[in-house]
């Protein structure tokens, strides 16, 4: 098997693991008890917080825990905009392409009253400065831009818009989920206010996460009921699901330039063999793109069925986001670079990992090629295009 989904969920690290095995078994107690056993947790809580804002180059004090990037997304946000309301300014900016965490928590936000401005982020998948100036008004609160595409891996301009919020005096935030452990990030020389990341994409345990939150920035009481995390997220803290991440974030920012200079010759020799495909084209910017990230569309195809066929092969991959696969409608990334809706049903997302061989890549290349040309063969759509009764949109 060739899991090339790594945009989806990691696997989990032996580093990860046997950080995380300690606090199942042997040093389980509730970092909130007074006793040994529970000052041992608290310990290593403390530690790993401190790692987490190594990693991250903040403070341990503006490292906040969650269930992952989807609650470190609605805290970020909701902090804002209740901060905002009290001080009379509901407008929030962001783009037509961030992950449902956002997009959603806006929608809701919009039935409260604020109002929502959805930058385009054209054919390349990238957002410019100018835009962001451009609608910022007096009544915005907040600027909420992903820092790296879940789906096309394409990268934002971050620390030009931050500067731009910060000049403003406006709170910027980042869901950096995608973009952690893949490139280097530095919370202090970053001009960001708030940033979300989630264990699972860098070889931790799913189900926990962080939020950085710049000091001098009150977050909401997102979760009522205790004291954990300076009071601001009750509940009895994971303690193993947070040393594993912990664990995993330190291991993958020392590998980085390792690994991110293998995915890069991977991504390059994957985005070759799969553009010598007719008809095909590689879905936002080439350059200002994730080391692993390869988004493809292909005319005359449905994706649904290109990864059926490509999991009976060995390969494991995606036609998008994860937490919106099972549904049936094209995704809104492709559609807000401007792909058009029968195109963008024919994607293919193929996210890499560090173990993966040049081998893996010509064998996902070879696999794909086949299964595109069995189900152009068979479609009647794609017939339509071959005789010419129906436009081609991409060039040969």
């Amino acid at each position: 098997m060739i899991y090339a989904d790594n945009a989806a969920t990691t696997r989990l690290s032996g580093t990860a693991l046997n950080a995380m095995l300690p606090y199942l078994r042997e040093a389980y107690g509730n970092p909130s008890s007074l006793y040994s056993l529970g000052q041992q947790a608290a310990e290593a809580l403390a530690a790993a917080r401190q790692t987490v804002a190594d990693c991250l180059h903040c403070r341990p004090e503006e490292i906040y825990f969650t269930s992952g990037g989807s609650e470190a997304d609605n805290q970020a946000i909701l902090s804002a905009a209740r901060r905002g309301k009290a001080r009379g300014k509901t407008h929030i900016i962001s783009t037509s392409f961030e992950h449902h965490a956002v997009l959603h928590t806006l929608q809701k936000l919009e039935k409260e009253g604020f109002t929502v401005t959805l930058l385009d982020v054209h054919e390349t998948g990238r957002v410019t400065p100018q835009q962001v100036a451009e609608a910022i008004t007096d009544d915005t609160c907040l600027v909420t831009i992903m820092y790296a595409n879940n789906e096309i891996g394409t990268i934002q301009p971050i620390a030009d818009i931050g500067r731009l919020c910060r000049e403003r005096n406006v709170l910027f935030h980042t869901d950096a989920v995608q973009a952690v452990g893949a490139v280097p990030i530095d919370c202090h020389a970053l001009p960001v206010d708030m940033l979300s990341l989630s264990a699972h994409k860098f070889n931790g345990p799913k189900g926990v996460g962080a939020l950085y939150i710049r000091r001098g920035v009150m977050p909401l009481n997102f979760l009522d009921g205790g004291a954990q995390e300076r009071g601001k997220r009750a509940g009895t803290e994971n303690i193993p699901a947070i040393m594993g991440m912990a664990a995993a974030l330190e291991e993958a920012c020392a590998a980085m330039d390792e690994h991110s200079a293998k995915l890069t010759v991977l991504r390059e020799r994957l985005i070759h063999g799969l553009d010598q495909i007719p008809y095909s084209e590689l879905n936002g910017d080439h350059k200002h793109r994730l080391p692993g990230n390869v988004n493809f569309c292909f005319e005359g195809i449905e994706g649904e069925s290109l990864l059926l066929l490509l999991d009976d092969k060995g390969i494991c991959a995606s036609s998008g986001s994860a937490c919106t696969s099972g549904s049936l409608d094209p995704s809104h990334v492709l559609l807000a670079i401007g792909r058009p809706h029968e195109v963008a049903h024919g994607s293919l997302r193929l996210s890499l990992g560090e173990d993966m061989t040049e081998a893996d890549i010509d064998e996902i290349i070879l696999a794909v090629t086949d299964v595109v040309n069995y189900l152009r063969n068979i479609s009647p759509f794609w017939r339509d295009l071959v005789n010419g009764k129906r436009p081609h949109i991409f060039e040969r």
